[in-house]
């Protein structure tokens, strides 16, 4: 009897010791959550660029409730009108590096690239509301600064965690296309599939549940997809493309993860190509980039990178 008794009390013990554990995982997450999801990168990605196809300036834009947004605006050498875009980065993307690759992503267009709120020089603090509001500020900006007369000749290009925005602005903006990289359903899912024994559901105050809004976005839709993505598996994509309308092609880029996908000439290609025709524009005469599955583009402008290794070493740093 005193055995049983005190094998009774052994596994009470360690019951309250896995409770206690598990009460103290969950409250961690509830109060770091925001530190989870968003990781700011204040350090630029790449420190002096020369671009060959694009004018840039630093551009400085206020928010809704007045917080300093900073980034680049890109406009064609060549005169005249032109399309724009507008790109929105990852959890921890400082997206200077757009500057330097924007001849081979985007000729012949404007681009906007503005770091979210706390990364790069950008002031305030990242949340899924303020991001979605900022974003649409931006597509704003552009048609109030008389660059475009209206959304119909902006596009959003969103990557990773930048998709849940882009979904979420495409749903509030009439844009002429949109473009997705490595998106996801919804971050609630895929906190869901990584902890499954947390009741996110209960405590995540950031969900990004692009599959919520997907059927609202009317411009036609390209998804980029990497072959070996350990942050967005396929899945979380494969539900989100089941929701939206205008599903123009869904690209798996050979060769690619979660972290080097941007950088692949392949995906640039493709991203090009796809732009350019929603704007009915011709290829440029001439290319800068060598066509091929898997080169990296990283080098081919003239570019001084504070931080290139990152792109092969960090798949989560850049999603």
């Amino acid at each position: 009897m005193l055995t049983l008794r005190r094998t009774g009390q052994a596994l009470m013990a360690l019951s309250a010791a896995a409770f206690t554990t598990w009460a103290g995982f969950i409250a961690l997450i509830t109060t770091r959550q925001r530190e989870m999801l968003f990781a700011p990168t204040r350090q630029r990605e790449v420190a002096r660029c020369s671009p060959v196809g694009h004018r840039t300036r630093q551009v400085v834009l206020r928010s809704a409730d007045g917080t300093r947004l900073c980034g680049w605006l890109m406009t064609p050498r060549v005169p005249g009108p032109h399309p724009a875009v507008v790109y929105f980065g990852g959890r921890s993307e400082e997206v200077s590096w757009v500057v330097r690759d924007a001849e081979h992503l985007f000729p012949g267009l404007q681009v906007l690239a503005v770091n979210h709120r706390g990364f790069g020089e950008s002031q305030g603090i990242p949340g899924e509301r303020e991001l979605v509001d900022d974003g649409c500020a931006c597509v704003d900006w552009l048609c109030a600064a008389g660059r475009v007369p209206d959304g119909s000749r902006i596009a959003i290009v969103g990557r990773s965690l930048g998709s849940g925005i882009a979904v979420q602005v495409a749903a509030r903006r009439a844009v002429a296309a949109v473009v997705l990289v490595t998106p996801f359903d919804s971050v609630l899912a895929v906190a869901r599939r990584r902890i499954p024994a947390a009741p996110v559901g209960l405590i995540l105050r950031h969900r990004f549940e692009s599959v919520k809004v997907a059927e609202q976005v009317r411009a036609p839709v390209l998804i980029v997809r990497a072959e070996r993505d350990d942050v967005v598996p396929h899945p979380h994509t494969d539900a989100l493309a089941t929701r939206l309308p205008k599903l123009i092609d869904d690209v798996v880029i050979p060769g690619s993860d979660h972290a080097n996908i941007p950088f692949i000439v392949t995906t640039q290609l493709l991203v090009r190509r796809f732009l350019r025709q929603a704007f009915a524009l011709a290829e440029p005469a001439e290319t800068h980039a060598a066509p091929g599955a898997g080169n990296d583009l990283r080098d081919a402008s003239s570019c001084s990178s504070s931080a290139m290794p990152s792109h092969s070493n960090s798949d989560n740093a850049r999603s």
